[in-house]
C-alpha cells in the first residue's frame, strides 16, 4: 500500500466511547490500547471522530458526531464553535466548566507537588452575562487575504489548522470588537494593503477601545483616510504598527490619543495601559482578584511587601494602599516605566518598580534579603522556581501566588511545602476565561512555625 493510501485509511471516521475529558474541553477514548484526544467530546458520549495528529503514545482527533450525548452537554453559543481554536468548553455550563478546572488543579497538585490545600477555596468567578461572555478586553485578531473566499478574513486560528477562523462575531471578545469582525473583514478588503496587514491588536479599556493595525508597508493616502473613517463610525482609536511594541503610533501624527486605563474602584485606582502590554484579559474578575489575593495575603499598614512579576503594577499598586512599603519587580523595562507612571497618576509614594530578570537572579541581590514580611507572586505560564529557590533568603512567613498554570504552580508548591516549610494553606481556580481550557488559580502558602 502507498504512502498515500496508508494516509487515507489512518484519517478515517472512527467510532469510540469517551472515558473522561481534560481541562482543556478534549475528551479522552482509548482505542486499541491508545489514548485518543478528541476535541469537544464529553465523558461518557459514544463519538464519531477523524484523528488529526498522531504522537508517540496518543493521537489527537477532531470531532465529527456526537451519537449518544451526555446529559451535560449544551448547545454552544458561538456559531464559530468547533472551527475557532479559541473556545473550548462552550459545550458546558459554566459551573461544570469550573468543575474541570478545579479538577485540573487538584491533579497537578497532587500528582506533581505531591501536596493537598488545608481547604480548597470557592471558585472565583463574576456570574450573570458579564462574567462568561463579551469579557475579553485584550486580543490579537488575524488577519488573511483569502482569494479563495472572495474576503479578508478577520479573527482567530482555527483549531485543527493554522489558518484564520472565517467568522462573524466573537462572543467571548469585550464590544464593541466582538461585533466588529464583519466590518473590519470589509475595511482591509478595501485597503492597497490588504494583504500586507497580518494582524490587529485588540485593547479595550474602561474609558476608551483602541485598534492596533501591524503593517508591512506603508498605507497609501487613501488608506489612512478609510482606517480614520472607521474609527470614527465606530468611536475607536486606530494606531498603526510598522515594526515591535515600541513603533506603535497613531494614525495621524499629532493626533490626541487617550491613555487607556481601567480601574480597580476598591483601591481607588487608575491604572493606564498602552495596547501592547499585558493586562488581565477579564475586568470583572481581575478586580475580585486583586480584592482576594490582598485578603489572603492579610497585609498590615507596617508590613513591607515583595511583589514579583508585577507587570504595570495590578497588584502592587493596591498592595501600596494598604502596606507600609511595595518594592514592585519586573523584567521588561517598559512595564516598570508603565509602573512608575501609575504610580505618580495615583499619588503613591511608597512603592518602587525596578527591573530584574527573575529567571537569572544570582541569590546576592541586596533587594532580597531587605525584610519582606509578606510575597505576592504572579508570574507566566513558565512559572516561579528561580524565585522559588530563594525564598529562604527573602525569610517571609506569608505568600499568595497567582497562577496561569497548574503544572508550574504545583511544581513550585512542591518546592516550598516539602523542602521549606510552608503550609499550603489554601488553592482555588479564578475563572478568567470563561469557555476556555486556561485555568488560572491562587495558592496561599504560610510558614510554618
Amino acid at each position: 500500500m502507498s504512502r498515500n493510501k496508508n494516509a487515507r485509511k489512518q484519517r478515517a471516521p472512527e467510532t469510540a466511547r469517551i472515558e473522561s475529558v481534560t481541562h482543556d474541553g478534549k475528551g479522552i477514548a482509548a482505542v486499541a490500547g491508545k489514548k485518543v484526544f478528541v476535541a469537544g467530546a464529553l465523558e461518557g458520549e459514544t463519538v464519531v471522530f477523524q484523528r488529526r495528529k498522531r504522537r508517540r503514545n496518543y493521537d489527537e482527533a477532531q470531532l465529527l458526531e456526537v451519537t449518544e450525548p451526555s446529559a451535560a452537554r449544551i448547545e454552544p453559543r458561538c456559531a464559530a464553535f468547533g472551527v475557532c481554536g479559541g473556545c473550548t468548553l462552550q459545550q458546558l455550563n459554566a459551573a461544570d466548566q469550573r468543575s474541570i478546572k478545579e479538577r485540573a488543579l487538584r491533579d497537578n497538585l497532587e500528582r506533581i507537588g505531591q501536596v493537598e490545600p488545608r481547604s480548597w477555596l470557592d471558585p472565583l468567578f463574576v456570574d450573570g452575562e458579564t462574567g462568561g461572555w463579551g469579557y475579553r478586553r485584550r486580543a490579537r485578531l488575524a488577519v488573511k487575504d483569502v482569494a479563495a473566499k472572495g474576503r479578508v478574513l478577520v479573527g482567530f486560528r482555527e483549531a485543527h489548522a493554522p489558518y484564520v477562523c472565517d467568522m462573524h462575531r466573537c462572543e467571548v471578545l469585550a464590544e464593541p470588537v466582538g461585533s466588529l469582525i464583519d466590518p473590519l473583514s470589509d475595511l482591509v478588503g478595501r485597503l492597497s494593503i490588504r494583504a500586507r496587514l497580518p494582524q490587529i491588536e485588540v485593547a479595550i479599556a474602561d474609558n476608551v477601545t483602541e485598534l492596533v493595525f501591524r503593517v508591512l508597508d506603508p498605507p497609501s493616502r487613501e488608506d489612512l483616510l478609510a482606517l480614520a473613517e472607521f474609527a470614527a463610525a465606530h468611536s475607536v482609536q486606530v494606531s498603526l504598527q510598522t515594526g515591535g511594541p515600541g513603533s506603535v503610533a497613531p494614525l495621524q501624527q499629532g493626533q490626541p490619543i487617550e491613555e487607556l486605563c481601567y480601574k480597580l474602584p476598591e483601591f481607588d485606582l487608575e491604572i493606564g495601559f498602552e495596547p501592547t502590554d499585558f493586562v488581565q484579559v477579564n475586568g470583572a474578575v481581575n478586580r475580585l482578584m486583586v480584592s482576594r489575593a490582598i485578603e489572603h495575603l492579610e497585609v498590615l499598614p507596617e508590613h513591607r511587601v515583595l511583589d514579583l512579576y508585577c507587570g504595570i503594577g495590578n497588584f502592587s499598586l493596591a498592595l501600596a494602599r494598604k502596606a507600609a512599603y511595595v518594592l514592585a519587580i519586573e523584567g521588561e523595562q517598559l512595564q516598570v516605566e508603565r509602573g512608575r507612571h501609575n504610580a505618580d497618576k495615583n499619588s503613591i509614594t511608597n512603592c518602587d518598580f525596578r527591573q530584574a530578570d527573575l529567571a537569572k537572579i544570582e541569590g546576592n541581590e541586596s533587594w532580597l534579603s531587605a525584610g519582606w514580611d509578606r510575597v505576592l507572586l504572579d508570574p507566566a505560564r513558565s512559572g516561579a522556581e528561580e524565585v522559588i529557590a530563594l525564598m529562604p533568603i527573602i525569610g517571609a512567613i506569608r505568600v499568595v501566588y497567582i497562577s496561569c498554570h497548574p503544572g508550574t504552580l504545583a511544581r513550585d508548591a512542591g518546592v516550598l511545602v516539602r523542602e521549606q516549610g510552608y503550609e499550603l494553606e489554601a488553592a482555588g481556580i479564578i475563572d478568567m476565561f470563561p469557555h476556555t481550557g486556561h485555568v488560572e488559580s491562587i495558592a496561599i502558602f504560610q510558614k510554618v512555625a
